[in-house]
């Protein structure tokens, strides 16, 4: 097999707005982007790394030059689990491995993946913590939406506060919280009893990474997801008896491969599956659309928060996100430009 050319660059999305959650004040999301050349055909990935667990771009880039050697003698996609860590530097390496294969085999990667043809998939649209009555009418303004994550600081009457205020604002949607590892265990029978007067449908991620003991046997009214808390496949049978939900983001176990090991061993378990991200462009939306199409809950809306998204890029229509290999996923000739493919 040739060898590849690795081309890493590193980029700033900026925000159309600051965006809050429990600890963090965002602006602007740093990526890298990955791509492979065989001379031939080409492969693209974005990394936007796990910034809790300091995968920034320093180290995302740091971390691609380390196994540039490795990645440019072309491993399989299941070589590469064994030969990058976890992250958003082998992410981008997995997805741009993917296009790479689909370019090479002449079918997009949803195909590749033994896939039936994509739908369109109902999306959360995700906002950010603020006032409550601020909330609510950024609610109302994103009429499209028929479902809506919030985001949460730990401040239960706040919090519970924007709930009210959202659900009274927009009482048609679906409603999903995300506690960002906020909250106490003592804090938790007042929140689902609290969360549940507003319809509220999921809870992800009340307590933060290390106390999850707190929640083994912990009868909920709501079902509870595990983000933070699970990372990678190995940590998705330490989900059982704790959480009811697994968000998976491709972030955090390193690339669409992982990602859907992750959802058959979840189903395998009983457990439901989730798709989140960490933030990033259509690019990386994409790979995770694949992902989405056998995930119970979608969280794909990324490209959304941005003040420019890549061209071409997902399409949000009526609440539902919609990605054509055209964005990533279909190969490219080099020269020649993205093969058109459903």
């Amino acid at each position: 097999m040739a060898r590849l050319t690795l081309t890493v660059t590193s980029e700033q999305l900026q925000l159309r707005q600051p965006f809050r959650i429990s600890g963090y004040l965002f602006e602007h999301f740093n990526v890298v982007v990955v791509k492979l050349s065989d001379g031939r055909f080409e492969g693209r990935g974005e990394g936007g790394g796990v910034y809790y667990l300091g995968d920034d771009a320093p180290h995302m880039l740091a971390e691609l030059e380390r196994a540039r050697d490795t990645i440019e003698a072309d491993p399989s996609r299941d070589e590469l689990r064994g030969l990058m860590p976890p992250g958003g530097a082998r992410n981008a390496v997995d997805c741009a491995l993917w296009e790479l294969e689909a370019a090479r085999h002449g079918m997009p990667v949803w195909q590749l993946a033994g896939q039936t043809a994509p739908r369109a998939l109902r999306t959360t649209f995700t906002l950010g913590a603020d006032e409550p009555l601020r909330m609510a009418q950024a609610a109302r303004e994103c009429a499209q939406a028929r479902a809506i994550k919030v985001k949460l600081t730990g401040e239960l009457e706040l919090d519970l506060a924007r709930v009210a205020s959202i659900r009274a604002a927009r009482p048609d949607v679906w409603l999903g919280v995300d506690g960002n590892q906020g909250f106490g265990a003592d804090d938790l029978d007042a929140l689902v009893a609290g969360l549940s007067t507003y319809r509220v449908a999921l809870l992800e991620q009340p307590l933060a990474r290390g106390q999850e003991a707190h929640l083994q046997g912990y009868r909920s009214a709501i079902p509870i997801a595990g983000d933070e808390s699970i990372l990678t496949l190995d940590d998705v049978p330490s989900a059982l008896g704790r959480f009811d939900v697994v968000n998976i983001k491709l972030d955090k176990c390193g690339g669409l491969t992982e990602g859907l090991m992750m959802a058959a061993e979840a189903r395998r378990l009983g457990l439901r599956v989730m798709v989140g991200n960490m933030g990033g462009s259509s690019l990386a939306m994409a790979p995770s659309f694949v992902l989405g199409q056998s995930c119970d809950i979608v969280d794909l809306d990324g490209p959304t928060f941005l003040a420019n998204d890549r061209q071409p890029g997902v399409d949000y229509v009526h609440g539902n996100v919609w990605s054509s290999s055209a964005v990533w996923g279909a190969g490219v000739g080099i020269g020649v430009g993205a093969r058109v493919m459903p």
